[in-house]
């Protein structure tokens, strides 16, 4: 009897147990989805991993999750069941601790809102300034490409060639002071190894040395030095 007794016991403590709780909790709504696939996914080398997913029935609330050693970029992916191929995705910087992510169906990306990320809302604040840098681009080209008089095609592009490259030191130098002034944050990694990888090295070994231990260690501070050790080779 203390055997047969002992055994249920083992068997209850085995049935009533949860799964064990992931570093990073992500959770939300998807407004008007009623039936569809949600993933959790990121970059492995150059390969888009899923970590997670959760099948939608009639319930537009998900919750996924991952166990991740460092703060990295990571992709919330909807798969419609509705005959559509293409998959939307929202981009989102995680971090270890519980972040939300609300949203529409019929604006998945656009209409998303993040938050329990410190990473992202820096994102947010670096891409829109980025946007700007880009629009100027635009107008550069705009404004060259469409001037009248006497200037030949060839001198119309050297001058937006020479107004594009003021416009790319002022990008780099923005960028690098934003990093610099974060450099407590693997989004300050993340930008050195990724967005301004051909600045002078000089300015990323700087901006490298600022960066905090716990930053350097990370998995986009160890891409930023492996960069850097790219360009003394």
């Amino acid at each position: 009897m203390k055997k047969i007794a002992l055994l249920s016991l083992g068997l209850l403590v085995t049935f009533c147990s949860t799964p064990a709780k992931k570093s990073m909790a992500v959770s939300g709504k998807v407004d008007g989805l009623r039936k569809g696939t949600l993933y959790l996914q990121k970059m492995e080398d150059t390969l888009l991993v899923t970590v997670d997913s959760i099948e939608i029935k009639g319930d537009d609330n998900f919750s996924l999750g991952d166990d991740l050693k460092s703060p990295e970029f990571y992709f919330l992916s909807l798969a419609k069941d509705d005959g559509d191929s293409l998959t939307d995705k929202i981009l989102f910087f995680g971090e270890q601790g519980e972040i939300k992510i609300n949203t529409l169906l019929r604006t998945f990306d656009s209409s998303a809102k993040i938050e329990g990320s410190a990473n992202h809302e820096l994102w947010n604040e670096y891409q829109s300034i980025m946007r700007k840098f880009n629009n100027q681009n635009l107008d550069n080209l705009e404004k060259f490409m469409g001037e009248d008089g006497d200037l030949s095609p060839a001198l119309r592009s050297k001058k937006l060639e020479e107004a594009n490259q003021k416009l790319l030191k002022r990008k780099y130098l923005y960028a690098i002071n934003f990093a610099m002034n974060n450099a407590d944050k693997e989004l300050a990694a993340y930008i050195g190894a990724y967005e301004i990888n051909n600045a002078v090295p000089s300015f990323l070994d700087s901006l490298y040395n600022n960066l905090s231990p716990k930053v350097k260690s990370s998995k986009y501070g160890l891409a930023f030095k492996q960069q850097i050790d790219s360009l003394v080779r």
